[in-house]
């Protein structure tokens, strides 16, 4: 087993996944920089640098993905994947429906996700709830290299649309970039778990829709993503502490939703925590908490999500985005209450 880092993994994932199928072709702003590897090995007529046009190279890479091509197309920020709505809403998802399954669109967005680092509410959203809510279009979160890789691999070999985000405070590079230079004397909370970690000789893809649970429990369900897990699992520790044993889940996918695996293990448990770092309000939360009481389910549930727009300011951001804190006082009041 080898040992990388979260943009390591993806980045090697990608270099053996482009050496298998040369249909893969990597397109967006600034990818001649950021991808410089797979550019001087594979060349600038697959690494393609574009325009800052996310409207526009989004919607050549549907028609490219229509036309035969697997595009990757890297959006720097899922902030700024509004600009690609029409092309992703009204044509990528929905194209194999209208056409009876006779045109097909299989392309990546990658995009880098979430907060923690003081960049603001215009540079930190999730936004992957909302992008789950559009039918027709897959959205993926992995959680550590091993998941960043294989997800990326199964994501390029998907029929359709895929979202593929990816949380800044796991990624080296973008971390680096984004969070360093003036403010390289703010401590970010970054868990050493999720951004280095084993990954496998060959990659393999895991298959969408299906989560993982990363610690066994009796007396609470966490249910999170992305960063938030290693905040679960870092929880989960205290929690134990105090005689309370938490079981953590890792859904990996919004859409599709591992549901009989929340299912089997709330029906264990009783209590539900959903930890999410996306907004509350009409999001992933109640979504889940929807599966489990339509499953004929009566349990105990709450959550710890972002709640209203991220403040620029880092103690303000640190008490809006999910912590531990938060974790532990919810699921102690889920346990006692």
């Amino acid at each position: 087993m080898r040992t990388m880092n979260f943009g390591e993994a993806i980045e090697d994932a990608l270099m053996q996944a482009m050496a298998n199928d040369p249909n893969i072709i990597i397109m967006g702003e600034d990818v001649a920089g950021l991808r410089l590897n797979l550019r001087v090995r594979f060349g600038r007529n697959r690494v393609l640098n574009t325009p800052i046009s996310e409207a526009g190279f989004v919607g050549a890479a549907v028609t490219a993905a229509m036309s035969g091509l697997r595009p990757l197309v890297e959006v720097s920020l899922v902030d700024f994947i509004g600009v690609t709505m029409d092309a992703l809403l009204n044509h990528a998802a929905k194209v194999e429906s209208f056409s009876g399954g006779n045109w097909k669109v299989p392309m990546v967005v990658r995009a880098t996700c979430g907060g923690g680092y003081g960049d603001g509410g215009q540079h930190e959203q999730s936004l992957w709830g909302w992008l789950a809510h559009i039918p027709g279009l897959t959205v993926l979160v992995p959680s550590t290299p091993w998941d960043a890789g294989g997800l990326m691999i199964a994501a390029l070999a998907h029929d359709g649309p895929v979202i593929y985000l990816e949380h800044k405070l796991l990624s080296e590079v973008w971390l680096d970039s984004l969070g360093g230079g003036s403010r390289n004397n703010v401590k970010f909370d970054v868990p050493l778990e999720g951004a280095r970690g084993g990954v496998p000789k060959i990659w393999e893809p895991i298959p969408i829709g299906q989560g993982v649970i990363r610690r066994d429990g009796r007396d609470l369900t966490i249910v999170s993503l992305g960063v938030s897990v290693h905040r679960a699992i870092q929880a989960a520790a205290v929690l134990e502490k105090n005689g309370i044993f938490t079981e953590v889940i890792d859904l990996r996918s919004v859409a599709p939703l591992d549901k009989q695996l929340v299912i089997g293990s709330v029906s264990k448990t009783g209590r539900m925590l959903v930890v999410d770092e996306d907004y509350q309000g009409y999001g992933l939360s109640g979504e889940l908490a929807a599966i489990v009481l339509e499953a004929g389910m009566s349990i105990k549930y709450s959550r710890v999500c972002t709640e209203d727009t991220i403040p620029f300011s880092r103690q303000l951001e640190y008490q809006t985005l999910p912590n531990v804190e938060r974790i532990v006082e919810s699921a102690v009041n889920l346990v006692n209450n």
